[in-house]
């Protein structure tokens, strides 16, 4: 399933978790999706920005859930990736979910009377902030790039293994349409001699 699909279905997931254990394992879920994608993107993704989303795997994994929660044996929404078809997109709905997890996080830790469950909240937001940061990071050197980019969008674009992630393998890249030389017309000189 693609990337932005599956932090949809996890944005939701934590916007209906009223229930402590609900918002944690939405949290936990939301944390191993950030861990799959930065995976993905380490494996697949633009070299420019491989050795963060190694870092964003790797954050991901220390903000997780250990084995035996029930985030995992629930087979956690991110067992279901499978491509990232837009970057940006994907990018930018993983920072929004990881904000949502932190805010929830904290009003969890605000109302715990429980230590454990208070310093579990506290390593977690920790880890969605730093996973935060790494997709910023990621997005930052997105825009440097697309700044530097040939105008006429040459090697410009976000590739995949060779396909454009937010298109169709083999499609013109956006823009490509006035890359044609444009019509020439010749005209004899006898007729611009002869006049109007």
């Amino acid at each position: 399933m693609d990337a932005e699909r599956l932090i949809s279905i996890s944005r939701s997931d934590l916007a209906e978790s009223r229930a402590v254990p609900d918002i944690m394992a939405s949290a936990w879920q939301a944390q191993c999706l950030a861990q799959a994608i930065g995976d993905h993107l380490a494996l697949f993704g633009p070299r420019e920005l491989r050795g963060e989303a190694r870092g964003l795997g790797e954050t991901g994994g220390r903000g997780g859930a250990g084995p035996d929660h029930p985030a995992r044996r629930t087979g956690a929404t991110a067992s279901r990736l499978s491509e990232v078809l837009d970057l940006r997109g994907t990018l930018l709905g993983l920072g929004a979910l990881l904000g949502e997890v932190g805010m929830a996080l904290v009003a969890v830790a605000c109302a715990t009377d429980e230590e454990s469950l208070y310093w579990q909240c506290i390593e977690a937001i920790d880890a969605a902030d730093e996973a935060g940061d790494r997709v910023r990071v990621m997005l930052r050197r997105m825009a440097v790039h697309d700044r530097a980019r040939p105008p006429d969008g040459a090697n410009g674009r976000w590739g995949h293994g060779g396909t454009a992630l937010g298109g169709v393998p083999g499609a013109r890249p956006a823009g490509a349409e006035g890359t044609r030389p444009e019509r020439v017309e010749v005209t004899d000189p006898a007729d611009s001699a002869a006049g109007p």
